[in-house]
């Protein structure tokens, strides 16, 4: 199955609501590993979260994925990011796998160009801590999106 990554959030460890912010622990550990590779947590108990460690290695930071535009199937079979691991399968054992070294999952870039406006920057969602951090990214035209800014829009079907 293929997707497009419509929607992100970055979190560092120097901020409070980043799961490394306090120190490393058993199940953070893979966000303090090496960049380029999967962080995969549980929210809440319930869902699994998809990110992929981002910067160097003993500094927890990483990228979210919050929602996938999947081609041929229900606009929003992926727009969150419990919807995006439900979606394409994916449990902690993908925790640390290598992000294009791994037969299982892999994230390859697009041959299109966005441009700046193609793109809305706004405050991560679903946080108590750090919220004003301008840290979440989503594609305008997206119907797939999980959460857009107060007025923007849901683009209409062409």
């Amino acid at each position: 199955m293929k997707g497009i990554i419509v929607e992100t959030e970055a979190y560092s460890q120097e901020e409070e609501a980043c799961h490394g912010y306090h120190k490393i622990t058993q199940s953070n550990e893979p966000l303090f590993g090496k960049p380029g590779t999967f962080y995969v947590y549980k929210s809440y108990g319930i869902h699994h979260c998809l990110n992929i460690v981002t910067d160097k290695d003993n500094f927890a930071s990483g990228v979210l994925i919050r929602a996938v535009f999947i081609p041929k199937k229900a606009e929003r079979l992926a727009s969150g990011p419990g919807l995006v691991t439900k979606a394409f399968g994916i449990d902690k054992s993908f925790n640390s796998l290598e992000v294009i070294n791994n037969n299982s999952l892999w994230i390859s870039q697009k041959d299109s160009f966005l441009e700046q406006k193609d793109l809305i920057q706004t405050t991560r969602i679903g946080i108590s801590k750090a919220k004003n951090i301008k840290w979440r990214w989503y594609l305008k035209n997206s119907r797939s999106v999980s959460k857009r800014l107060k007025g923007d829009r849901t683009p209409q079907f062409e």
